[in-house]
């Protein structure tokens, strides 16, 4: 019988959602205890108060937990699903903090139109990048890898846990996602080529290739084609500098999508091991039956 390596504490993100999927509270409940703390850190950038950031947290939670039981949701990734979802609920606070304010005053209501859904132009247009479109083609664990490893930055052992993975196996599984992620990357570029343009064919050729090239893992005679093409060609030239830092831009054009204008504080706080918000979370209590005890 196969048993779980020493390193691994407990059941996956993954088999934990399953569980909640199934109706398992406890199962919630951990899921609580492992990223409560990263919710406050990103509620503590959106929130006006303390009080506020409590009901941030608690009601961010509760409509995660009513997603999964209805079967929706997500299966690895719950750390970036649940900060999307904090945001999007201080976003309609604000927008119904907007309609009321605006209800207080006639004059203001009649020359305004509160129906104009909120747009946070932090991440306004990101959605289009390269980046951004090779992400999303990833498998979720892949993102999740690379969200927890990449954009967060923490450890290998930190995410083996969350993944059911050995530390190992976190470092294995990155580098296959990053791989991917270049893979994506090309493929899209690859799908905005015009046929009719000039030279394109020459282009598809080299980017079939800037994957391995990037890698140092073209023959000689191909490198010297790959190179003699992007000498001439400051489009592919441009593709393959981009490349080269691909997971580089994961924090510049991921991170904004998940956690909007509050990416610097977010990432600032993630990175000195968020402190602050341990001792707001010790303050809420647990969850127990999808709230706050």
């Amino acid at each position: 019988m196969a048993t779980v390596p020493a390193e691994v504490q407990g059941p996956s993100d993954g088999e934990l959602l399953e569980e909640v999927r199934d109706g398992s509270s406890a199962a919630y409940a951990q899921l609580y205890e492992r990223h409560v703390a990263a919710a406050y850190n990103m509620a503590r950038q959106v929130a006006k108060s303390p009080a506020e950031a409590d009901d941030l947290v608690s009601e961010a939670f509760a409509k995660v937990l009513d997603t999964l039981r209805d079967g929706r949701g997500p299966n690895t990734a719950f750390r970036a699903y649940l900060l999307t979802a904090l945001r999007h609920t201080a976003y309609d606070r604000t927008r119904r903090e907007r309609k009321v304010q605006l209800a207080d005053d006639v004059a203001e209501v009649s020359g305004a139109d509160v129906s104009v859904p909120f747009t946070d132009t932090a991440v306004a247009g990101l959605e289009r990048t390269l980046a951004a479109q090779a992400f999303a083609r990833l498998p979720e664990r892949w993102q999740t890898v690379l969200w927890h490893v990449e954009v967060e930055g923490q450890t290998p052992a930190q995410v083996a846990p969350l993944l059911g993975l050995t530390p190992n196996g976190v470092s294995a599984l990155a580098y296959r996602a990053r791989e991917g992620l270049r893979q994506a990357y090309l493929q899209v570029h690859l799908g905005q080529l015009d046929d009719a343009e000039s030279g394109v064919e020459q282009c598809r050729a080299a980017v079939d290739r800037l994957g391995a090239w990037t890698r140092g893992g073209l023959s000689k005679r191909e490198t010297t084609q790959v190179e003699a093409h992007l000498d001439g060609c400051h489009r592919c030239r441009a593709l393959a500098a981009e490349l080269a830092d691909v997971n580089g831009a994961l924090r510049v054009i991921i991170a904004p999508l998940v956690l909007g204008g509050s990416v610097t504080g977010y990432l600032a706080l993630a990175s000195s091991g968020g402190t602050a918000a341990g001792a707001a979370v010790a303050a809420t209590g647990r969850w127990c039956g999808g709230r706050r005890r």
